[in-house]
């Protein structure tokens, strides 16, 4: 048993249709630290948590917590076991008081009368320095505060072991700095603590041990000051520091001075900060970070996928308005989504039907294209981009996540784009599908359309892009270019300019 462990999970495996999303994974919670569970999305924290939180049961390992083996089944026997959780998204009663929403589930106890019930809730309030009467709505208090409250109510029933689930997502310096100050005094009142971040700052600040997780298997554990930031980052995507070094210089790779196309100045949107961004004809730019940077919500402000709250847009000089993605394609510009089957596919029309949907969007409905037009576009793409299917009427849903991929780029490339956005678009496809994307990603920028590439794999990025934005926690921290587009500088600069 690991000196102090408050709860070990030993050789945890949990299995999908298909799908190995826990291999063989250790865990360690010590009584009074604050341990971060770190990995891109995908690696593996959600399927843990939800198995220590029974939401999920394993296929395979052990849980014990103070040395004693449990079984977990459920969320109530993770309650009872003394683990809780607060989720990202509050999920408490915003109409119902403070009070109600810390002891709400709970009518047994007896704090039933409304006095009593405010009383205990202002003595556990005070005793954790929480800003908030048990009288207030819970509506009126700021997210910070919520959350706290969500803290309060789990430590109230007894928890030994607190996960937060990117819990600082929506709140700013100021509301951090005091949810930090609770979860020090919870951690000196021995309580377990893991957080889940993607804020690597804030693991910094708070965290006394590190695990990492990456496509389902451990990484390993590490103690926090001895984990530089940037060997944090060449953990979580899968890169040693030897390994990186051992690059040779990248071949420098300039864009012509070309005209700008799109310029944009503090766009931002409900998901984007403001950020100022412009791209000239024929050049490849990439938006580069871990998941959860910023990089998906920078473009989908640009393509007016997202609602946009500010900022100004320039194309080709002039001033235009775009809010949504039809004032984007009118203005020239295409965008494939990071998810193909969510925001991309529909699966049950044909190749033929999503390769001219978008085309039919900007002609309008009542301006239908005839079948000998679409039979035509869609035999066109087919050849020129190879895409294996038994017809143009063959279902696109049944196709290869690579050829469903060069379906909806034939979408884009039958609008003829000044600009295209490409937000992973090898993502899940073989190696040879990536290569021939690649390759047409540059034959476009050969034409003059400039091209924002955004890849999870920093090699392709460099293989691809001219000039590489950095992104993290949704801020663009950095812009490399000719002899700093080399994947040791785009580590050091997501992880904050560490050598």
């Amino acid at each position: 048993m690991a000196d102090h462990a408050l709860l070990e999970m030993r050789h945890i495996n949990k299995l999908f249709p298909g799908v190995k999303a826990l291999s063989d994974v250790d865990f360690t919670l010590r009584k009074g630290e604050i341990h971060a569970l770190m990995g891109e999305n995908g690696a593996g924290k959600s399927t843990l948590i939800k198995v220590l939180t029974g939401v999920y049961q394993n296929d395979g390992g052990e849980i014990r917590v103070e040395g004693k083996n449990i079984s977990i089944r459920s969320p109530q026997d993770a309650q009872n076991n003394g683990i809780s959780t607060v989720y990202q998204e509050i999920t408490l009663c915003p109409n119902l008081t403070v009070a109600e929403n810390m002891f709400i589930g709970r009518e047994k106890d007896v704090f039933v009368h409304n006095r009593r019930r405010e009383k205990r809730a202002n003595e556990l309030l005070g005793e954790l320095g929480i800003p908030a009467r048990g009288s207030q709505m819970l509506g009126n208090c700021s997210l910070a505060v919520q959350q706290m409250v969500a803290i309060a109510r789990a430590v109230d029933m007894n928890c030994k072991v607190l996960i937060l689930d990117e819990p600082t997502s929506s709140l700013d310096d100021k509301e951090v700095n005091v949810l930090f100050g609770l979860m020090r005094d919870l951690k000196a009142r021995g309580v377990g603590i893991i957080f889940v971040t993607h804020f690597l700052e804030q693991v910094y600040e708070v965290c006394d041990r590190i695990t990492v997780l990456r496509n389902g298997e451990l990484v390993g554990e590490y103690l926090t000051e001895e984990l530089p930031q940037v060997q944090l980052v060449a953990k979580m995507i899968g890169k040693d520091l030897d390994e990186i070094s051992s690059f040779g210089e990248v071949e420098e790779k300039e864009f012509s001075d070309a005209d700008i196309f799109y310029e944009a100045k503090k766009l931002s949107s409900s998901d984007a900060l403001p950020f100022d961004f412009e791209i000239h004809k024929g050049e490849v730019n990439g938006f580069t970070g871990l998941l959860g940077s910023g990089r998906s919500e920078s473009v989908r402000a640009i393509f007016g996928a997202d609602k946009v709250n500010g900022g100004t847009v320039k194309i080709n000089g002039k001033h235009v308005k775009i809010t949504k993605p039809i004032d984007a394609m009118k203005n020239g510009i295409g965008y494939l989504a990071e998810d193909r089957k969510r925001d991309g596919i529909i699966a049950d029309l044909s190749v033929r039907e999503n390769i001219i949907l978008a085309l039919q969007v900007m002609k309008g409905f009542f301006k239908p294209i005839s079948r000998s037009e679409s039979e035509a576009f869609a035999d066109e793409y087919i050849k020129v981009l190879n895409i294996k299917t038994a017809s143009r009427e063959t279902p696109i849903g049944s196709l290869s996540g690579g050829n469903q991929q060069k379906v909806i780029l034939a979408r884009w490339l039958l609008t003829h784009p000044d600009y295209l956005i490409l937000d992973e678009p090898t993502r899940g496809i073989d190696v040879g599908t990536k290569l021939e994307i690649q390759k047409l990603v540059l034959k476009l920028a050969e034409d003059g359309v400039a091209v924002t590439f955004i890849s999870s794999e920093i090699e392709e990025m460099l293989r691809t892009c001219s000039r590489l934005i950095v992104m993290r926690d949704r801020r663009i921290v950095g812009e490399l270019k000719g002899s700093d587009l080399n994947q040791a500088q785009v580590m050091k600069t997501i992880a904050g300019g560490e050598s």
